[in-house]
């Protein structure tokens, strides 16, 4: 008798991912210049078992996601290891860590770290959580040089997501949602955006696998709580199941355009500068609007705007600069960043 529908669903999810990275390890290990004068391995030495790391709050969907991790990674020869991170924002957290450690190491894992980090203010309580807790994976994926860290965002995680992009107005790229490969080198995989929470969930409840519910989760100050709690139910009850997959699949076929007018983007930006490297207005005004205000948006991020802190409403400022040129003045953007047009060019620069 095979194992649980759930619990079956979760471990392909995960085969999957790690199988992608074997691939990716693969072509980069075959592209990699030879050591001159040393063969790729010395004969007495063999290569490392790649790491792989789960992020686990002790939450239903990363205890899944680890215990998936503990039981695939041995059969595909890689090690499998974690990572909690202590936000410190609630009391006794750093208890809630020091448990997720023994639950992760009772899975077999190894290494487990757990990680304090602080917090800060800056987009919000949400934003600062999340920016501190990226850090913190990201230097514990280059102290153990781990292959990839693995991510149990799930399919309702996705759609939250969406909501919240639509919320803000961001435009496609936002509502593309969570890519599945992220982070410096594909680092961040996602394997459940498939998934639904409740698969995770079951599959933690036929494994006996303890898991912990976070308050945070549920309290009504924090935006995504609202709407998990508020906003897609109201949703599912005035349309009907099946919000949630087609916010998702929204996020696919977003993430889909999105990519191929950041590739238009890229290929056209060389052909609207002048010799001096300045971009001319009169070629971006021939560039579709879309296309046109990618370029600006890379423009002012390389002159030291901060990408966060750049929202659609400070592009289409710069944009009239192009397309309703009336003699306006100087548009100032995040970062001290300050976009003008002179003689026919569109300056971008600190000011």
């Amino acid at each position: 008798m095979g194992p649980h529908p759930a619990v079956a669903a979760i471990r392909l999810a995960v085969r999957r991912v790690l199988h992608d990275v074997l691939t990716d390890l693969q072509r980069t290990s075959e592209n990699d210049p030879p050591r001159p004068g040393l063969p790729p391995h010395p004969p007495h030495e063999q290569p490392a078992s790649p790491l792989v790391l789960v992020a686990c709050s002790g939450g239903a969907d990363s205890m899944a996601l680890a215990s998936a991790l503990a039981f695939e990674a041995p059969k595909l020869g890689m090690r499998a290891g974690g990572i909690t991170v202590d936000h410190g924002l609630q009391p006794g957290s750093d208890l809630r860590a020091a448990e997720v450690v023994v639950r992760l190491t009772a899975l077999g894992l190894t290494p487990v770290d757990s990680v304090a980090v602080a917090v800060g203010r800056d987009g919000g309580p949400e934003a600062a959580a999340r920016d501190a807790r990226y850090a913190a994976l990201d230097a514990a994926a280059e102290r153990h040089s781990a292959a990839a860290v693995l991510l149990g965002h799930t399919r309702d995680d996705q759609a939250e997501t969406v909501l919240l992009g639509l919320a803000r107005g961001s435009g496609i790229r936002s509502l593309s949602g969570m890519a599945a490969t992220s982070g410096v080198a594909g680092r961040y995989r996602r394997p459940f955006l498939h998934l639904d929470r409740q698969t995770a969930r079951k599959a933690c409840m036929v494994q006996s696998l303890p898991v912990w519910d976070d308050p945070h989760n549920a309290d009504p100050a924090y935006t995504r709580s609202r709407l998990r709690h508020e906003g897609l139910p109201a949703l599912e009850k005035a349309l009907g199941k099946g919000v949630v997959e087609a916010l998702a699949r929204t996020a696919q076929l977003s993430r889909d355009d999105a990519d191929a007018l950041d590739t238009w983007a890229a290929q056209a930006e060389t052909t609207v500068r002048d010799s001096t490297g300045l971009l001319e207005c009169a070629k971006l005004y021939a560039l579709p609007p879309a296309v046109r205000r990618r370029i600006v948006r890379r423009a002012a991020i390389d002159a030291g705007a901060p990408a966060g802190s750049l929202f659609a409403r400070h592009i289409e400022e710069v944009d009239r600069l192009i397309t309703g040129w009336r003699g306006q003045g100087a548009i100032n953007l995040p970062g001290k960043v300050v976009a003008q047009r002179q003689g026919g060019r569109l300056v971008i620069r600190q000011g």
